[in-house]
């Protein structure tokens, strides 16, 4: 593994991808320990250089899987986030503890309107807490990384103090982030500009940035960082995060390559495996990518108009800046059918970083396979992860035994459903101003949650008519919020599988603490 110290005098910028942490923190994104594992693993593969597991001390259920990835992960640093707290800082050691290459993240807040409303602390308490939050953790772990919350938004003097004594305190790595997406490439460069003149150690640590996007800057931001001499951004796949998101992976990692001419600056991310992740993202949180977004959108790299599409059979760098082959585009090829075996099958589950910890596993998941073979006649990757996505490892307290809808123009739509609960068969019958409205009463009819559709969401995962519909449903009931997944080439079954997978979500006791300390 490459280490991180290289980055801070020479082109490389290290990526801390933090997916998993800040990415979860959108309402709705919340994963399972062996869905954090698949997209570890995933990011492994990319080559990301520090994952962001988790924030251990939030749930049991966190430091669980931030464990598990520590335990799991070997070509990339596994990192844990933690408050300025020691309760935080111990518990993050102790996940991190398998960790071939572990890092701890401390944070406290830094701007005058979050130290005075929200820490209630004066300036001077809270470089006495940095300081002693940072030697905590530099006494368990070689690798530290101090954040100052809110620095878009802070003092740049108090920041120069506070950064200069936690670099002597042992913080190797010092990150600057743009928590509210506040600001403005020009100003945020000159930031990084004057922390990395001003501070008399800086050349002690790596300077980081971790940019939001409510203001659509966080790449933008992420780029005029760089080119000031910071050599680590923190970023997430799709973009995803809390409110607007944050400086998508994709985009930065792209933009570097694409104009090295000009910024002289690159990663090691294996870029090919770029648009995989993505889908698999995209796949076990339940957020659709949009069709223009740049990378990783179905039409990035799609012509239409005559003029462009004229232009590109001439030559293809008339119209694009990239070649869609390297970033993954060409990974999605038909492999499977309803002749392939379990061995293939398995190999080819494998090479897309999906693996089966048990035999019954892959049983279960090769029969629904066998089964969609008989409907679909293309298998494709995509097909193949949604597979895996439905099979979450959560108990089905309700299970959709069986279903059928009748519907025709001018009539009103009926459904008939026979859902099991805890085993025991329940059937009703309801009507609705759709099919799919229909099938959602009486599915609710029976189960009574009391759970509010915050968002119904249909996406076709491959082309063609006999493509499988994935659906999402997001429920949410007493502040608890979940995304619920189906696909079947029948969008309606599709919808229902959506609907019964967010009421297992509802019902299995999943909690987070709400403290996740957003930098």
């Amino acid at each position: 593994m490459t280490s991180h110290r290289d980055a801070r005098s020479n082109d490389r910028v290290v990526i801390f991808d933090t997916t998993l942490r800040d990415g979860e923190q959108s309402p709705g994104a919340s994963m399972t320990r062996d869905e954090k594992l698949r997209i570890a693993k995933n990011l492994e593969r990319l080559q990301v250089d520090v994952i962001e597991a988790g924030f251990a001390m939030a749930s049991p259920g966190d430091f669980d899987s931030v464990h598990a990835i520590a335990s799991t992960i070997k070509n990339s640093t596994v990192c844990s986030l933690s408050r300025a707290l020691d309760s935080d800082i111990d518990r993050a050691a102790e996940a991190l503890k398998p960790a071939e290459s572990g890092r701890i993240h401390t944070f406290i807040a830094t701007s005058p309107i979050h130290m005075k409303y929200k820490l209630q602390m004066e300036p001077e308490q809270v470089i006495e807490q940095a300081v002693h939050a940072v030697k905590r953790a530099r006494n368990q772990c070689a690798d530290v990384e101090f954040s100052c919350e809110d620095a878009g938004r802070s003092e740049l003097d108090f920041l120069c103090r506070i950064i200069e004594k936690a670099i002597d305190a042992g913080a190797g790595t010092i990150n600057i982030p743009d928590t509210v997406g506040y600001a403005l490439p020009h100003e945020f460069g000159e930031t990084i500009h004057q922390l990395l003149t001003r501070i008399p150690n800086a050349d002690k640590a790596i300077f980081s940035v971790h940019c939001h996007n409510d203001l659509g800057l966080a790449v933008a931001n992420s780029l005029a960082a760089v080119v000031n001499g910071a050599r680590q951004v923190e970023c997430t796949v799709n973009g995803l995060g809390e409110r607007a998101g944050n400086a998508s992976l994709e985009e930065f990692v792209m933009g570097l390559r694409t104009r090295k001419d000009s910024l002289q600056l690159d990663t090691r991310i294996a870029s090919e495996h770029i648009v995989p992740t993505s889908r698999l993202v995209s796949s076990i949180t339940g957020f659709p990518v949009q069709p223009n977004k740049a990378i990783v959108g179905a039409n990035a790299f799609a012509h239409e108009s005559g003029i462009h599409q004229d232009g590109v059979l001439k030559h293809r760098e008339t119209y694009e800046i990239m070649n869609a082959e390297d970033v993954g585009w060409n990974t999605n090829k038909m492999v499977l059918g309803k002749l392939s075996g379990r061995n293939a099958f398995k190999t080819r589950m494998e090479e897309l970083g999906i693996s089966f910890e048990t035999p019954e596993h892959l049983n279960d998941t090769f029969k629904r396979f066998k089964k969609l073979a008989d409907k679909k006649r293309d298998i494709y990757d995509a097909d193949l992860q949604a597979l895996v996505t439905e099979a979450r490892n959560i108990e089905e307290v309700f299970k959709l035994e069986a279903m059928t809808i009748h519907s025709q123009m001018g009539g009103t739509p009926e459904a008939h459903i026979t859902l099991l609960v805890n085993g025991e068969s329940n059937d009703i019958i309801s009507t609705g101003d759709g099919a799919v409205d229909a099938a959602f009463k009486a599915i609710e009819g029976i189960a009574c949650s009391g759970a509010q559709l915050e968002l119904y969401s249909v996406n076709a995962i491959t082309s063609g008519t006999d493509s499988q519909g994935k659906v999402t449903v997001r429920l949410a009931r007493k502040g608890r919020i979940v995304n619920g997944n189906g696909s079947d080439t029948d969008v309606i079954v599709a919808s229902a599988k959506a609907y019964v997978h967010a009421l297992n979500l509802l019902e299995s006791g999943k909690k987070r603490n709400p403290q996740t300390g957003p930098i």
